[in-house]
């Protein structure tokens, strides 16, 4: 069974159609590469996943259930804008995490945090803009779920830390979780992916394993993007 599959899913905002039919399969073990144009419904999508919105039509399920109480259980999210509070630490936002989720490793969270060089006593509102995205994706990477939510993971840092958030994504989900991850920054990103979703204007305009889109285009997936989306 997928961890997450969407079934000619739907979602409109009164005239407006954010996603037109879609459809597409998550499986454990795997990372799955959302990608595509600003407005091309990646972030309604991942709302849909997380119980945030509801859809217009077509069904979503995550290990066979629609997106409910159950499913927050196994879900994490890391949202695409920075949602700490400002008067809390590192340390403070893993114990709430701690009590909120069972699934949410405090070893693991200490053990990021110490790799990044991050105080886990400074205040949130007393970090730089790329320090907060860090703590979020840490957040997010210390709960043993079953689906990895990730909304443009690595957009607000710096180049020398990029390669370090690929690594923590790569190697901290379980082998029977999946990961979906949305980015503009596909050549960054994509020696993560191993499967790849475009969507475009709502609608899947290209899917297929990273390796065989590759093979099949003799180009990377960055250059295939470019130019499936070419102005």
């Amino acid at each position: 069974m997928p961890v997450l599959e969407c079934i000619e899913l739907e979602k409109s905002y009164g005239r407006s159609e954010a996603l037109r039919g879609v459809s597409l399969k998550a499986e454990g073990g795997r990372i799955l590469g959302l990608l595509g144009p600003n407005g091309s419904g990646k972030t309604t999508l991942i709302k849909l996943a997380c119980g945030l919105l509801q859809p217009s039509g077509g069904e979503i399920r995550i290990c066979g259930l629609a997106p409910g109480v159950e499913t927050k259980k196994i879900v994490s999210l890391l949202p695409d804008r920075l949602s700490l509070p400002g008067y809390m630490s590192p340390a403070a936002l893993c114990a709430m995490y701690e009590d909120f989720f069972e699934d949410f490793d405090a070893g693991r969270a200490e053990r990021l945090l110490d790799e990044l060089g991050i105080d886990p006593a400074q205040r949130v509102r007393r970090m730089s803009r790329g320090t907060r995205e860090k703590v979020q994706l840490i957040l997010a990477m210390s709960r043993r779920a079953r689906l990895y939510l990730l909304d443009e993971p690595i957009s607000g840092v710096d180049p020398a830390a990029r390669d370090y958030i690929i690594s923590t994504i790569m190697t901290n989900y379980a082998p029977d979780a999946a990961v979906v991850l949305s980015t503009h920054l596909i050549s960054e990103a994509e020696r993560l992916l191993d499967d790849v979703v475009f969507l475009g204007a709502g609608r899947v305009v290209m899917s297929g394993g990273a390796d065989e889109l590759r093979e099949r285009s003799g180009k990377s997936v960055d250059a295939l993007f470019r130019e499936v989306f070419k102005c």
